[in-house]
C-alpha cells in the first residue's frame, strides 16, 4: 500500500521532475498512443514492470499472473521489480528515460506533466465508458493510467465486538458513532478507536477520502479549487476532522498515539483488542487474513460507511488507487500496454484483493456485500480538478494526503499541542482562501 509548507525537498523533486519531463516530451514518437495489439503473438520484447507490491514479488505471486499472461502473449517477456521506497526511488529514477516499461504514477509528478513521462493510453471519451476512474489520469482528453482497482471509503470494525456491546445497527450520524465507541470502550474493555497517529499515513488519504462520502457527492474534493473555507461549518472537512477531534478528546482512541503500530493494529483488531480504524475497503482483506493467523474467525471483521448519512442513505466514495502507465520511453509501447490491459480485464487481481475493479462491467467484491446488501450509495468521486486542489493545497502547506496536519489535529484534542478546534480551522480556512487566490488562480 503506498503511503502518502512544501518542503525544500519537494520543491527540488519537483524541478528535477519538470526537467527530466521537458527531455521526454521530445522524444521521436512520444506521442504515440500505447495501443494493445490486434494479434497477440506479433508482439514480442521484454518489459519491466515496476510495483510497490513487494510481496507479491516475493512470494511469486506476480510471477504467476506473468505466466497465465503468456499464455496469450508468448512472445512477451514480464519482469517484475519490487521497491520499498516506490515514491522516493521512482521519482528519483524519472530524471533518466529508465523508470520501467510499465509504472504505478508516482504521487510527486504534477498531473499535467503526465504527457512528458507517460503516453497516451486512448481517448478519454471513448475509455471512461470501460474504465472507471480515467479522469483521475486525463490531460487535454487522452488517458495516461489505468487504476490497478478501486477502493471504497469506510471503517473496518471487529463485528463481534460491536455486538458484544449491545450495537445492532451502523451509526447515522457522528453522536451515535461517538456513543457506540462509548459502548464499546464501557462494555467490552477494548480500545474503540485507533488512529495509527505514528505511521502517519492512516491519518491523511483514508480521512481525506471520505470528503463525498459525507455530502453524497462525487465532486466535492473538486469543488475545493473553489472555495475559500473547506473547513467551514457543515462542510466535509469540518464534519470529517471534527469527528477524528472528538474521537480522540473524549478519550475513545489508544491512550499514547506516539506508540502506535500499523502492522500490529491488523492483529489487534482481529483478536478484539480494538475495534475500529477508518481506511478503504483494500483493508478488509487484509484485516480477515489477520484475523486467520490470530486464529479467530475472519467474518467478525466488517465494514461500515462513514457515519453520515444523505436523505436517508448512507454513501461512500470510490477512489482510485496507483494508477499503471507506460513509459513515454520505453521501446515496447505494445507490450506494456498488452499487460496492463491483461492485468485489468484478466488476471482477477481486484477481486482477489477485495477491491472495486477499474472495470465498469465487473461486480463490486465479495468484500463490499454489506455495502451492497444495504444499499450504500458509491459515489465515483471526480478526479477533474485535482491538479487545482493540489496545487492550492501545496501552495497553503496544509497537505491533504499528508499526516502532518491532522497528527497537530490529534495533539490539539489530546492536549499535546495548545490551542482550539475553531482556531484550528480558522487558521487553515486562512491558509487556503490565501493559497486559492495565487495557486488557484
Amino acid at each position: 500500500m503506498g503511503k502518502k509548507s512544501l518542503s525544500a525537498a519537494l520543491l527540488t523533486t519537483t524541478a528535477m521532475l519538470a526537467a527530466a519531463g521537458c527531455g521526454g516530451g521530445g522524444t521521436p514518437g512520444g506521442d504515440e498512443t500505447a495501443a494493445a495489439p490486434l494479434n497477440p503473438k506479433s508482439v514480442s520484447g521484454t518489459i519491466k514492470v515496476l510495483t510497490n507490491r513487494t510481496d507479491l514479488v516475493q512470494d511469486g505471486t506476480l510471477k504467476r499472473y506473468a505466466a497465465e499472461f503468456n499464455k496469450k502473449y508468448p512472445k512477451v517477456k514480464v519482469e517484475f521489480e519490487g521497491i520499498t521506497d516506490y515514491e522516493g526511488e521512482v521519482k528519483i529514477r524519472m530524471n533518466t528515460d529508465k523508470y520501467g516499461d510499465v509504472l504505478l504514477i508516482p504521487g510527486a509528478v504534477a498531473k499535467g506533466d503526465y504527457p512528458k513521462f507517460f503516453a497516451p493510453l486512448g481517448d478519454t471519451g471513448s475509455m471512461k465508458d470501460e474504465y472507471r476512474f480515467t479522469d483521475k489520469t486525463d490531460v487535454g482528453g487522452r488517458t495516461y493510467g489505468i487504476a490497478t482497482f478501486g477502493t471504497a471509503d469506510g471503517l473496518v470494525y471487529n463485528k463481534a465486538l460491536w455486538k458484544k456491546a449491545g450495537i445492532t445497527k451502523w451509526p447515522a450520524s457522528p453522536q451515535e458513532f461517538l456513543t457506540d465507541l462509548k459502548a464499546v470502550g464501557d462494555r467490552t474493555g477494548a480500545t474503540p478507536y485507533y488512529t495509527n497517529f505514528k505511521d502517519g499515513w492512516p491519518l491523511s488519504s483514508p480521512w481525506t477520502n471520505s470528503i463525498g462520502s459525507v455530502s453524497c457527492d462525487s465532486r466535492a474534493s473538486d469543488a475545493l479549487a473553489d472555495t475559500d473555507a473547506p473547513w467551514g461549518q457543515g462542510t466535509d472537512l469540518n464534519v470529517i476532522d471534527t469527528l477524528l477531534y472528538d474521537v480522540v478528546h473524549d478519550g475513545l482512541s489508544e491512550k499514547d498515539p506516539t506508540t502506535t503500530n500499523w502492522e500490529s493494529s491488523k492483529t489487534l483488531l482481529a483478536k478484539g483488542k480494538i475495534s475500529s480504524m477508518l481506511l478503504g475497503s483494500w483493508a478488509i482483506t487484509q484485516m480477515r487474513d489477520a484475523a486467520k493467523k490470530a486464529g479467530r474467525n475472519p467474518d467478525d471483521i466488517g465494514f461500515m460507511p462513514f457515519p453520515v448519512q444523505k436523505g436517508g442513505k448512507f454513501c461512500a466514495t470510490l477512489v482510485s488507487d496507483y494508477q499503471q502507465a507506460v513509459n513515454i520511453h520505453s521501446g515496447h509501447k505494445q507490450a506494456a500496454r498488452a499487460w496492463i490491459d491483461w492485468f485489468t480485464q484478466k488476471s482477477g487481481y481486484s477481486a482477489t484483493e477485495g477491491a472495486v475493479s477499474a472495470l465498469r462491467a465487473a461486480p463490486m467484491p465479495a468484500t463490499l456485500k454489506e455495502f451492497t446488501d444495504n444499499d450504500v450509495t458509491m459515489v465515483e468521486r471526480s478526479e477533474a480538478d485535482t491538479a487545482e486542489v493540489n496545487a492550492i493545497d501545496n501552495a497553503a502547506e496544509i497537505g491533504l494526503y499528508k499526516p502532518d496536519y491532522r497528527q497537530k489535529l490529534v495533539d490539539l484534542a489530546r492536549g499535546a499541542q495548545k490551542g482550539s478546534l475553531k482556531d484550528y480551522f480558522t487558521d487553515l480556512n486562512k491558509r487556503w482562501a490565501e493559497a486559492e487566490q495565487t495557486a488557484g488562480s
